[in-house]
């Protein structure tokens, strides 16, 4: 299943669905909070969040610049969130709260990142989308862009789902 066909598309998430899944990300999964992760949109084919520069996040003092390891578990992060959407996207047919269930053995088997440009400025936005679906392992696409829209790194990840 490609999760940016067109059927995806026309998915529409309840908003209970967004809350409780937004819930999960921001708030249950505490290292998020401590990397500053903030969802700004939740979609079947499609994630994005923020994250906000603090000194907390410098990874070189000298050049201001966020850490490889903030940019690394942010993406791994945003590719676990866009497999928590795609399964939510194919479960439809069941309620909300039973599918903010299914997330439950969701975990990173393999994780590549690709830093194209230093992570200098005052937020970033982060996105990923799901290339594959499969019944236990779900492969992802993601990037990390700089405040002028930039792509600053990339990564691609697997995750097992079952």
């Amino acid at each position: 299943m490609s999760v940016s066909s067109a059927s995806a598309a026309a998915i529409v998430f309840e908003p209970e669905f967004l809350a409780g899944l937004t819930t999960i990300f921001e708030e249950k999964i505490v290292f998020n909070q401590l990397l500053g992760l903030k969802v700004t949109s939740i979609a079947p084919q499609q994630v994005v969040a923020r994250i906000d520069m603090r000194p907390e996040l410098v990874g070189h003092y000298a050049y201001n610049r966020i850490h490889g390891g903030v940019i690394s578990a942010g993406l791994d992060a945003m590719g676990g969130l866009a497999v928590m959407a795609a399964i939510g996207a194919k479960h439809m047919s069941e309620p909300p709260e039973q599918r903010l269930h299914r997330f439950a053995k969701l975990g990173t088997i393999d994780l590549r990142i690709d830093y194209l440009r230093p992570g200098i400025g005052s937020h970033f936005e982060l996105r990923a989308e799901v290339l594959r679906l499969g019944s236990r392992v779900a492969t992802t696409r993601m990037e990390f862009f700089g405040p002028d829209g930039q792509l600053m790194s990339a990564g691609a990840a697997a995750y097992i789902v079952s």
